[in-house]
């Protein structure tokens, strides 16, 4: 199974793509769809969803994982996320690939064992699930690999949980 991850900006939305096979993840590419903060939200929305639609249709993920916009005290940051958020939907959509959407929390839970990691906790063990000489950089692509691995941490979970109530 490939997987797309996706940590949604509309300045820096971070993108990783995964394989998991067997119990083996393997790292395929990843990296940060950079746009101009000053240029216009649909000018920086277009390259968003063209892009991705161009990195979905090289790598054919099977999945598309996203993370949920975190909202505390700033609300215009997380209508931004929001927009990039749906914009990476939309761009699995087109495709016909399933979306699946995440939190910080569930992220940092699946990925760290602690659902308030730090980012610099989430870096480290995105580095040694992958088996990396170092993190990611930069953090939006270390994010997007994480809710990758989240993704195959929950369907991994959910395929233990099937067997053990005896549906697979």
């Amino acid at each position: 199974m490939i997987i797309l991850g996706v940590d949604p900006g509309t300045v820096a939305m971070g993108y990783g793509v995964l394989e998991s096979r067997d119990d083996k993840i393997a790292l395929i590419e990843f990296g940060v769809l950079t746009t101009k903060a000053r240029s216009p939200i649909g000018e920086r929305l277009f390259y968003l969803y063209d892009t991705l639609v161009d990195i979905i249709s090289k790598f054919q993920p099977d999945v598309a994982a996203v993370e949920q916009p975190f909202v505390a005290k700033n609300a215009r940051t997380a209508l931004a996320i929001g927009r990039a958020q749906a914009v990476a939907i939309l761009a699995a959509a087109s495709r016909n690939i399933p979306t699946y959407e995440y939190t910080p929390a569930q992220v940092k839970q699946r990925v760290a064992n602690y659902g308030a990691g730090s980012k610099e906790q989430i870096q480290e063990m995105v580095r040694l699930q992958l088996g990396l000489a170092e993190a990611p950089q930069p953090n939006d692509a270390a994010d997007a690999l994480a809710v990758a691995l989240c993704h195959i941490g929950e369907m991994r979970l959910n395929e233990l949980l099937g067997r053990q109530n005896g549906r697979v």
